[in-house]
């Protein structure tokens, strides 16, 4: 099938889209949501959903992302506060001139901000 064939093709139904299997962001990347207004840094990545199912029912089903795709933790912030975040790939957007994030924990995970990101403390890699 060539390029052309590919862009004639329809969009796959939602439960026929095969699943995404590269995280698109690493540890220490500075992200922030697609459509809430928040940021943060990534401390930890799961190749697909791990959560629970209470969780994912939360959401409202028009913004509930798809289970078959890489899951990040985050030390998020948006104006008022600092959190813990689990976001979806497909929920998460790289910042385009990363600054520091605020949040308390940074420190006890972190050492130098680099280039943009944040590169892990040697005590906490495995």
């Amino acid at each position: 099938m060539d390029e052309q064939d590919r862009t004639d093709m329809p969009p796959l139904p939602r439960a026929d889209r095969p699943p995404v299997r590269e995280a698109r962001f690493g540890i220490g990347d500075v992200v922030r949501h697609r459509l809430f207004p928040f940021r943060g840094v990534i401390f930890d990545v799961d190749p697909e959903f791990a959560n629970t199912e209470e969780w994912w029912q939360a959401i409202p089903e028009e913004i509930r992302p798809r289970k078959d795709q890489p899951f990040y933790h985050l030390l998020a912030e948006n104006e008022e506060s600092a959190y813990i975040a689990y976001v979806s790939q497909q929920n998460l957007v790289r910042e385009d001139q990363p600054e520091p994030v605020h949040h308390p924990a940074v420190r006890q995970l972190f050492g130098a901000f680099e280039n943009g990101r944040y590169i892990l403390r040697p005590t906490i890699r495995n």
